[in-house]
């Protein structure tokens, strides 16, 4: 059985276009999970009056991304899920997307799988899933390997965001679950991913499922288009800061392989100080 894991809190119009988008699949046999971590909005009201074939878990509002998530997916394996894509509801899905995916999952059983994303407005894509430079430090997105002529291709990558995420079961079972002690927000799936590859499952990208995100709509994209000395601080030491300095190197050290864990501190330590100044949002997405 296929369950859609999603935490959400507040962004009550993002929750329901998002689960619109779930009613007109094409694929219908899966289940919804929703983790409402305390939204002041009524967004739990709107999906017990619009949407009651959602399964609702209400919480207290302390657990933020990766322990919603890890409530939501432990719920999911307790009502017997084969698999689980972790969504978020800052997503829109094409009708068919649900059923690429599973096409892909049929040849590739034991492989996490992302669609392609693309701009929610433009179309244009922005995220091709993302390979690291182990020795370097550099995180590159990798749009050039994307090709869209045929259907079921796909390429391999070490790390990929958890916006729209296919996960087996059996993955949870073999490396756990996100991580949400040492990254209640970010990072955690790219620590996940990580984990998951490291220990021989491979992440894939499927160029024929597509997903529409919003790459500008977040609280860790506003702290870098709007620059400031206390956003610079946020930046490098707040739980939305994408630089958050702690979380990388904690992800260094459980994800690095031991003769670049140096190199890879050093290179990312300094980017995360300086890159604030010269990173500026576009539609491609934004460099970790």
């Amino acid at each position: 059985m296929l369950f859609i894991v999603t935490p959400v809190f507040n962004r009550k119009d993002f929750t329901y276009n998002f689960l619109q988008s779930l009613r007109k699949q094409t694929f219908r046999n899966f289940k919804v999970i929703i983790i409402d971590d305390g939204s002041t909005d009524k967004t739990s009201e709107m999906i017990t009056n619009n949407f009651p074939e959602v399964i609702l878990l209400q919480q207290k509002g302390d657990l933020w991304w990766s322990e919603a998530t890890n409530i939501g997916v432990k719920h999911a394996i307790k009502m017997n899920a084969s698999k689980i894509i972790t969504m978020n509801n800052d997503t829109l899905l094409g009708p068919s997307l649900l059923q690429e995916l599973l096409d892909y999952s049929l040849e590739h059983p034991s492989s996490l799988l992302m669609p392609i994303g693309l701009h929610h407005k433009t179309g244009v894509l922005i995220d091709g899933g993302w390979n690291i430079n182990w020795k370097t430090a550099q995180y590159k997105n990798m749009l050039n390997l994307v090709s869209t002529a045929a259907k079921n291709k796909f390429h391999t990558v070490n790390v990929a965001p958890a916006r729209c995420l296919l996960i087996p079961v059996k993955v949870f079972k073999v490396i756990g679950f996100f991580d949400s002690l040492n990254f209640p927000q970010a990072v955690a799936d790219f620590d996940f991913t990580s984990r998951a590859y490291k220990d021989g499952f491979k992440v894939l990208v499927c160029h024929s499922a597509r997903i529409k995100i919003y790459p500008l709509d977040s609280g860790s994209v506003d702290i870098i288009l709007n620059k400031s000395i206390k956003n610079y601080f946020l930046h490098l030491f707040g739980r939305k800061g994408l630089g958050n300095l702690k979380w990388f190197i904690i992800f260094a050290y459980k994800n690095a392989p031991r003769r670049y864990l140096f190199t890879f501190l050093i290179f990312g330590i300094i980017r995360r100080f300086v890159n604030y100044f010269t990173i500026q949002p576009k539609k491609r997405g934004i460099n970790p």
